[in-house]
């Protein structure tokens, strides 16, 4: 059967879902003073007067991947269901979920957790017919420009681990990382990613304010398996219509706000791992190994 939902992008990770009655919102962060989210662009209270519910995703606590405005959103007069990875250390708020488990909500949206190479997990949620998947941080965080031989190739093995759990994962809908920071071969995970599982769409995130980047992977990387599209500016919107052999695609005008970062700021304030000795702090690097001899 087909089926149709409404995708609404906010800010580097975080995105709404509109999928029947219920709204699905990952991953919000309204940014920092470096790189912040237009106030006019936030989450209100009309985004979620039609829909009969609400479920906020948290995939980690990195900064970037969670907002506590999130857990004001039960006030917008609409149930909201809080799910959580399971290492989430912010209050108790949600339902907490580890790789392998899985919960089923209000109006038959099932969520399945799915492995991360770095904190948290990655979701997938099951909204009628559809499945719509959001990585949080799994990614293969390589870093290989800064990194020592064997750092990078465990970053492979986690990776390739990961990957093995969701090769045959059906997936209509994906979010995932493409992250410039990492110089060289930074659209080495989404690469195997899309070779692997083959989405019907495939939508970039956590792209740290390089639009073009965004941009230019979507126009290189589709194929007859899967559309890939950037929706890069805050509210950009689209309605995507699934058939059993179809996709439709519709593209909103929404009004265009800017997500530059400011010009004196580096890309990430506090943990750049470009001005850092140590690539591997706790800001979506994931490799923790013991010094070798």
């Amino acid at each position: 059967m087909p089926g149709k939902v409404t995708v609404t992008y906010f800010h580097h990770s975080g995105f709404s879902v509109a999928a029947g009655s219920t709204l699905l919102i990952f991953d919000y962060w309204r940014g920092d003073s470096t790189w912040p989210l237009p106030a006019e662009a936030h989450l209100t209270q009309a985004d979620f007067a039609p829909f009969k519910q609400a479920v906020v995703f948290i995939s980690h606590d990195h900064a970037d991947h969670f907002d506590e405005i999130v857990y004001s959103f039960d006030t917008f007069g609409i149930p909201v269901t809080y799910i959580v990875s399971h290492d989430f250390p912010k209050g108790k708020r949600g339902k907490r979920m580890k790789e392998g488990d899985e919960v089923t909500l209000e109006d038959g949206i099932r969520v399945t957790a799915y492995p991360s190479t770095d904190k948290g997990v990655s979701f997938l949620v099951t909204a009628g017919d559809l499945r719509i998947f959001h990585a949080g941080d799994l990614n293969l965080w390589h870093w290989r420009e800064e990194s020592e031989l064997f750092e990078v190739l465990d970053a492979e093995r986690r990776f390739e681990e990961a990957m093995e759990k969701l090769k045959n994962v059906r997936m209509d809908l994906c979010f995932f990382p493409l992250d410039p920071r990492m110089g060289g071969l930074f659209d080495a995970g989404a690469n195997h990613f899309l070779w692997t599982v083959k989405p019907r769409v495939f939508i970039p995130m956590h792209w740290y304010g390089r639009s073009e980047v965004a941009a230019d992977y979507a126009r290189k990387s589709r194929t007859k398996y899967t559309e890939a599209l950037a929706l890069t500016a805050p509210r950009e919107k689209v309605e995507i219509t699934f058939g059993v052999n179809t996709l439709t695609v519709r593209t909103f005008q929404t009004p265009r706000y800017s997500e530059q970062k400011t010009e004196s700021a580096p890309v990430q304030s506090a943990n750049d791992p470009f001005k850092n000795s140590d690539p591997f702090m706790d800001s979506d690097l994931p490799v923790t190994l013991n010094e070798q001899p």
